[in-house]
């Protein structure tokens, strides 16, 4: 019926996209819904109220904002700039008072009041303004007004190349010339994506590959980022025969691929190719939803008897979105009906309507400091493969982001068993080969907690690893890498669960690299090392290849 009644419609589509441009691709209804729940529940609350009169008339002030990383510059604890951050964070501690707590409102609801709450207040903190910011006044006062001059011509500069539809400032890195440059070739090509094998440095390679599954919603070279940095060079050093999947960005053409065709042509594919070249067993590894993607392969594999993969390795990957952290909060009926219509007009969703979404989760960090640092300071920030790579976003295809987000997000099928490939469920409990899991401190993607619960799900030995830092970051913790640590456990088919903070607290963190942690336990479930393969010559380019540039 649900299918019937979209071929129907012409408005709707049309009417939701030109909303969407203005809203950053948020549905209004799904806010107004969670702030009606909320309001009437807090008028139906005479004790809520008294509550909340009783915090507004006691006015508490903090005595030092410096616990607030907006108001750690010593400015901030002379007056009246003090006052500005003490007053800003009573009625930040007054609202979140407000949107918690009250009885009867649902759940899902209360987190989505408060989280737009907060986001609401984060553009009036006086840090944002010139003249309640004291770091903001001292440069001014330093500079004579230098730096407000700078920063409204980068703010022109900007504006003018977001209405131009080429946001991305220039940069001095990219892919091919210091982005993406470990040697290898396109060894497979189809409609979705290109395989890259990388060449070998040593004599002799353990004689099962590494396959690499990166999420479609970024481009692959967050692995293969710099010289320094690149977790597919690393690999290839250990005597591994490295394979890594480049997605297509897709474009109108290919709004009807589904998830089971992103299986069929992706990670499917790349398997029956190294099947070809004589591998018989296989190292396995997704990255975020990459990672997803390859557990639900790694299930139908198994389903089907077919033990190719010798272990399984997810990095900062959810297979259970019961609990998936705040990015839940754009993800509900009312918000996926609202993509599907603005998906509908072009065929995909734009690369910038997810992005932002991101953006959101972290707006201090991601917007407001920027807009700090660049329009109020007058200083650009520094340059960086990092943030190069992330201005590289991609776009996905409408029915495969629409069947994604309600199978996987909405109702959790994956985890419930009832995820269908091939026209039959898939179970994760049906995985036997070992697992390998890394989540990430500060995550706001795939929150640690939810990476955890991976282990609930399985029925195999699963290794565990929790390292520092955020989801790209975190990853990208290269050996020699300062001030980085990891803690790691292993729970054997068989053992009892261990809720996330036990676990936390019963394992110390390691000094070092998780990279090298991961290469041993490869090279521990890995074959001696043997001359390597032929590998034939067909090759249809040299990496990065052609679809990284799309």
């Amino acid at each position: 019926m649900r299918e019937a009644a979209n071929e129907n419609r012409a408005i709707d589509p049309i009417w939701h996209s030109m909303i969407g441009k203005l809203s950053a691709g948020l549905s209004p209804a799904a806010l107004a819904t969670a702030y009606l729940d909320w309001s009437l529940h807090l008028m139906a609350s005479p004790d809520k109220q008294a509550d909340l009169a009783a915090a507004l008339l006691s006015n508490p002030q903090r005595q030092d904002p410096s616990q607030d990383p907006r108001f750690r510059d010593p400015g901030w604890l002379m007056q009246p700039y003090k006052s500005y951050a003490q007053g800003f964070l009573a009625v930040q501690d007054w609202w979140d008072r407000a949107t918690r707590g009250l009885p009867g409102v649902d759940p899902k609801h209360e987190r989505i009041v408060n989280f737009a709450t907060r986001q609401m207040l984060d553009m009036m903190s006086p840090s944002n303004f010139a003249a309640t910011n004291p770091q903001v006044m001292a440069r001014t006062a330093e500079e004579g007004g230098n730096n407000l001059n700078r920063g409204l011509r980068y703010w022109i500069e900007d504006f003018n190349r977001v209405i131009s539809g080429h946001p991305r400032r220039p940069s001095a890195h990219s892919v091919g010339a210091n982005l993406a440059t470990t040697p290898g070739d396109v060894v497979l090509k189809n409609d979705l994506i290109e395989l890259i094998r990388y060449h070998p440095t040593t004599d002799k390679l353990h004689p099962e590959p590494i396959l690499i599954v990166p999420a479609w919603i970024m481009k692959y070279y967050i692995l293969d980022l710099t010289a320094e940095r690149s977790l597919v060079a690393y690999l290839r050093d250990q005597g591994f025969e490295v394979f890594i999947i480049s997605w297509k960005n897709p474009d109108a053409s290919d709004a009807d691929l589904s998830m089971q065709d992103y299986l069929d042509l992706g990670p499917r594919a790349a398997l029956d190719h190294l099947k070809r070249r004589g591998a018989e067993r296989v190292h396995a590894v997704g990255y975020c939803l990459g990672g997803t993607l390859l557990s639900i392969a790694a299930a139908a594999m198994a389903r089907d008897q077919d033990r190719t993969f010798c272990t399984v390795s997810l990095l900062a990957t959810q297979v259970d979105f019961s609990e998936p952290g705040e990015l839940s909060l754009f993800i509900n009926e009312s918000q996926v009906a609202f993509l599907e219509d603005m998906m509908a007009t072009k065929g995909y969703l734009e690369a910038d309507q997810m992005a932002g979404a991101f953006q959101l989760l972290r707006s201090n960090d991601l917007i407001w400091s920027r807009v700090i640092r660049h329009y109020l300071l007058g200083e650009r920030t520094h340059d960086n493969p990092l943030m190069a790579w992330n201005a590289d976003a991609t776009r996905m295809p409408a029915r495969m982001h629409s069947e994604y987000l309600r199978r996987l997000f909405l109702e959790n099928a994956l985890a419930k068993g009832q995820f269908i490939v091939d026209d039959a469920p898939v179970a994760l409990t049906d995985i036997r080969c070992p697992i390998y899991s890394v989540a990430t401190e500060q995550d706001h993607v795939s929150p640690w907690r939810s990476v955890y619960r991976l282990q609930m799900l399985s029925d195999t030995d699963v290794t565990f690893v929790l390292t520092k830092g955020g989801h790209n970051g975190g990853i990208l913790s290269q050996p020699g890498h300062r001030n980085r640590h990891f803690r790691a456990g292993l729970k054997t088919e068989g053992d009892p669960h261990v809720p996330a903070q036990k676990w936390f607290d019963s394992h110390p963190p390691q000094e070092g690299s998780w990279w090298e942690h991961w290469s041993d336990w490869l090279r521990a479930k890995s074959g001696d090392p043997v001359e390597p393969r032929a590998t034939g010559t067909a090759t249809t380019a040299s990496a990065p290849g052609a679809y990284v540039f799309g």
